[in-house]
């Protein structure tokens, strides 16, 4: 399951990818704990643990920095034990304002890999309505933050 979601911050683009790569708990809305497993490293191969919570659901992922283009382009892969997410930040700076989009995907494991074929039209509804919201999120704490 993919997603492509855009947002227009209205903040510099090296605020924005400070925030959206430093500050996940505290911007998220999902993110209730982002743990550097690598102490003092950053970029490029980082290792972390991401504890997410959704619906009352609380799930723990192993992460790693896949990609770390200072402030045009991140991207990290999450490992889980129901399900794998790849996610990909793009930032564009223009006239002091940024445009963050994020493109997501999700693959699931086992029984979650089947359910989420079954109900995909449900579950991409869901999907992309999250996404959404986390950029909101991002967006409101990035322009907060330069307020």
């Amino acid at each position: 399951m993919k997603s492509k979601i855009s947002i227009e911050i209205e903040c510099p683009i090296e605020s924005v990818f400070r925030i959206t790569n430093e500050q996940v708990a505290e911007w998220s809305l999902i993110v209730v704990a982002n743990h550097v497993l690598d102490e003092g490293q950053q970029g490029l191969g980082t290792r972390f643990q991401t504890i997410t919570e959704d619906q009352g659901l609380r799930l723990v992922f192993d992460g790693v920095v896949t990609c770390y283009e200072p402030p045009f382009k991140c991207a990290v892969r999450l490992t889980g034990k129901m399900f794998d997410i790849e996610t990909e930040y793009n930032f564009e700076e223009s006239f002091g304002k940024t445009r963050a989009t994020q493109m997501s995907q999700l693959r699931g494991k086992g029984f979650f890999q089947v359910y989420t074929f079954l109900f995909r039209w449900s579950m991409k509804r869901g999907w992309l309505r999250n996404a959404r919201n986390e950029l909101e999120s991002l967006k409101r704490f990035c322009e907060q933050k330069a307020g």
